[in-house]
């Protein structure tokens, strides 16, 4: 990490910040309803705002505890972005952090998500030493769901109606994982460039 900047490599993917070259890509697959469904933002998303979110960006120092920082997820064989996903440190406890992650639809069912999530845990309690990772997901969300139980995150709770979210009240599955668990598991090594 130098310079704030954040890059993370897999076998097929390179997690790296966002660059204004990015907006239109970003625009095009946070408008897609499908993809925004579940997530915080409303669809159509513009380049405007798209524009606005990653320079808003270049000032997030990763691992500001409190700070979601984003990385764009660009596939290294076609130099493509197909999404991002993000991270947190805990304001109260540093030693604890949170993921998420969004693709576009066409970057869908491909292990892109296990890859970009796997290689993310792995700095989290690798390089940052995280004690306890979580991700919260939409009782609803199905394929989410199952991508956080694939990568052996623990379903801890459900919290019912706890949020109102877009529109109506939402349940939420709160999923975690420990360091010590991680290490114990070998998925995780499938994603590492070489391997």
């Amino acid at each position: 990490m130098t310079g704030g900047a954040l890059l993370l490599e897999s076998r097929r993917l390179l997690l790296r910040p966002f660059e204004a070259t990015d907006a239109p890509v970003l625009s095009d697959y946070r408008s897609d309803r499908d993809v925004a469904r579940y997530q915080g933002w409303e669809a159509p998303f513009t380049e405007e705002q798209a524009r606005a979110f990653i320079a808003g960006m270049q000032d997030v120092v990763p691992a500001t505890p409190g700070s979601w920082y984003q990385l764009a997820i660009e596939v290294k064989a076609t130099r493509r972005v197909g999404g991002d996903c993000a991270f947190r440190l805990k304001r109260e406890d540093r030693r604890q952090g949170e993921i998420g992650i969004t693709l576009a639809r066409a970057f869908q069912g491909r292990g892109y998500a296990s890859e970009a999530l796997t290689v993310l845990l792995d700095h989290l309690f690798g390089t940052l030493g995280l004690h306890r990772v979580t991700a919260t997901c939409d009782r609803a969300n199905l394929p989410s769901r199952r991508l956080l139980e694939r990568l052996g995150m623990r379903h801890e709770a459900t919290f019912v109606e706890n949020i109102w979210f877009k529109g109506a009240w939402g349940d939420e599955h709160l999923y975690a994982v420990l360091a010590r668990e991680w290490r114990g598991q070998s998925l995780h090594n499938l994603s590492r460039p070489g391997v």
